[in-house]
């Protein structure tokens, strides 16, 4: 019988284990993105290869297992991977690089610990490892496919080699596979310890035990508010670095059934074609493993309070509730080697929103409206000293407006992910940050307005090269049930000065020059509900705190405010003119807003045949 106490221990240690071995790479890595932007992550799995905690998405260890089978294992080994086709859909781009070590107990591989991060440089045709407009893998870095790394404690020098050698930041690439190996060896010892203390029958039926919770609670919780039927839905990345922008199509048709207590099939048919630039995503392996715990967390919004869904972990248990269906090779989510793959954010984030839509279909608009929280910019080229550097920044947005509260300002899709501190930028590379704030008026319009993106202004005090890798720089965040579509991203290089000029989202070289100042803002979340319904007192305290302005208020709640004082007031019968004539070239709205770029990019359509509920 199932200690209780037990349980709580075991699950406890679990959430332990994982935040030391994450701040344990933290504190001893190198590199500015782990370092400092946190943009890695560490998963616990068990013997099964099931995801055991659900603080977070991780890799797999299916590949692993798959080419070092665990009676081969030893302790003190540690195994290394990066290969995006070789990884079982666990490995998004090169750049991820992810090490795994076995957890023993009486001799035998009972667990494994894991992490994988986004590194500075893994070789390719640009700094950074990820060119726009790579037509291959190949253009992209170094592939890895699983190795044994360390070998019963003693590290593989030729492979590390080999790797350093072809990274253009090696010390910081070197240091950083040392604090993650490290880091999981001591996360294996102490899951280690555990094993030791209760034995690994007691350990293991807890580890079934937080996994069947799970799956019971995400079945009596979520899936029991979701009807019975299908819902269809798709949006758009909007280019790929090669051909010029068009709609590149992600479609999911979510189904649910009553069997088993309920289950959902989220079938990707009708998605577009492998893109011949790197936004593809490797989906299609592993029975989607990956993604179904990707995408989970999109079901946790309809938990009946905020509070109950920060509760609810993502962990293997969700996998049994979830069958996804794939097109055959060649799409987005079904590449064929050796397609480039380092953008595929630009998938994988969509179908985050794809999914959000196709429940809002489902539960009459109870989920947020859309958010793009995650793009990559960066500069790079010589310093005083004539050596070269490399700074790149996973900058956040806004996030959706919610059917119960305004979408959050500048937030990351990754969990503790963070901006670089300006001290240590201005410190460590030629630029300055004159500038890190909201973006004024990028939230989208709503009942709850969407969540605000970043501005940040950097001036260049030598000449160097812009990068960035983003999306949403046409298509907005999309609204829903009224609410409008948030501002896209955009960079401009010398804004307001004789050579101002607007910076293509892909771009993996853009020539900035000495005092140029870099003006980047990132998407706002889309809004949810009819702009009309906003409180006036929520919009004037909007304008008092710098988050709308003055003609934005104007443009898009149709509220004219006058200046009094420190403050601002309605001025009524302007308003009540206004929002008449607004009224007057309203007519029937769908139930989604995707905003102007769409009808710019789909012949003049306002719309898709699926935005109407």
């Amino acid at each position: 019988m199932l200690n209780p106490v037990l349980l709580e221990i075991v699950e406890g240690t679990l959430a332990s284990v994982e935040r030391e071995v994450e701040t344990a790479i933290a504190r001893t890595s190198r590199s500015p993105m782990i370092r400092d932007a946190h943009d890695f992550r560490v998963g616990i799995h068990d013997a099964r290869l099931r995801k055991l905690t659900g603080r977070s998405y991780s890799a797999l260890v299916h590949p692993v297992v798959r080419d070092y089978p665990v009676d081969q294992m030893r302790p003190g080994d540690v195994f290394f991977h990066n290969d995006v086709y070789l990884s079982e859909g666990g490995i998004g781009h090169l750049p991820d690089l992810c090490v795994t070590v076995p957890v023993f107990h009486d001799g035998a591989v009972a667990a494994f610990v894991q992490a994988f991060g986004h590194h500075d440089d893994i070789g390719g045709a640009c700094p950074g490892s990820m060119p726009s407009g790579a037509r291959s893998v190949f253009e992209e870095g170094l592939m890895v496919p699983p190795i044994r790394l360390w070998d019963a404690g003693v590290p593989n020098e030729a492979a590390l080699k080999i790797m350093t050698r072809n990274s253009r930041m090696p010390d910081s690439l070197a240091a950083d596979l040392d604090a993650e190996c490290s880091a999981c060896l001591m996360g294996a010892r102490r899951l280690g310890e555990v094993f030791a203390r209760y034995g690994r029958e007691a350990v293991e039926e807890c580890f079934d035990a937080i996994i069947d919770l799970t799956t019971e609670t995400f079945r009596r919780e979520i899936l029991a508010k979701i009807p019975e039927g299908s819902y269809t839905w798709e949006d758009y990345a909007e280019h790929d670095g090669v051909d010029p922008p068009k709609l590149h199509r992600q479609r999911i048709t979510l189904t649910k059934l009553a069997e088993d207590g309920g289950r959902l099939i989220i079938d990707f048919d009708g998605t577009g074609p492998q893109a011949k630039g790197p936004i593809n995503h490797c989906g299609d392996y592993a029975d989607g493993n990956f993604l179904k715990k990707w995408l989970a967390p999109v079901l946790r919004n309809l938990a009946d309070s905020p509070e109950r869904m920060a509760e609810l972990d993502v962990n293997e248990g969700v996998v049994p509730l979830i069958e996804m269906r794939f097109p055959p090779p060649g799409t987005l989510l079904t590449p064929v080697f050796p397609a480039p793959t380092n953008a595929r954010t630009f998938v994988i984030l969509r179908l985050l929103g794809v999914l959000s839509g196709a429940l809002a279909k489902a539960v009459d608009g109870r989920m947020p409206a859309d958010q793009e929280t995650i793009r990559y910019t960066g500069v790079y080229g010589t310093d005083a000293d004539g050596l070269p550097y490399l700074m790149r920044e996973v900058l956040g947005g806004g996030s959706g407006g919610r059917y119960y509260a305004d979408g959050e300002d500048t937030i990351h899709v990754v969990p503790d992910s963070r901006n670089i501190p300006v001290e240590f930028a201005e410190a460590r590379w030629p630029f300055r940050v004159e500038k890190l704030g909201l973006a004024v008026d990028s939230g989208g319009a709503g009942r709850f307005r969407g969540g605000l993106g970043y501005e940040k202004q950097i001036r260049m005090l030598r000449d160097a090269d812009f990068m960035s890798i983003a999306d949403r720089s046409i298509l907005g965040c999309w609204g829903v049930k009224g609410g409008r579509a948030g501002r896209p991203f955009e960079v401009v290089i010398d804004p307001g000065g004789p050579a101002e000029r607007k910076v293509d989202a892909l771009a993996d070289a853009e020539p900035v020059y000495a005092g140029e100042i870099i003006r980047i803002r990132t998407t706002g979340g889309g809004g949810w509900g009819d702009p009309f319904e906003r409180p006036m007192a929520d919009i004037i305290t909007d304008v008092r705190w710098g988050k709308v302005s003055i003609e934005g208020a104007r443009r898009d709640y149709g509220v004219v405010l006058t200046p009094v004082g420190t403050g601002y007031e309605v001025d009524a019968a302007a308003t009540g003119t206004l929002r008449e004539e607004m009224w007057m070239f309203r007519g029937h709205e769908a139930f989604f807003d995707r905003g102007p770029g769409f009808a710019a990019m789909a012949h003049g359509a306002t719309s898709a045949y699926c935005d109407w509920q």
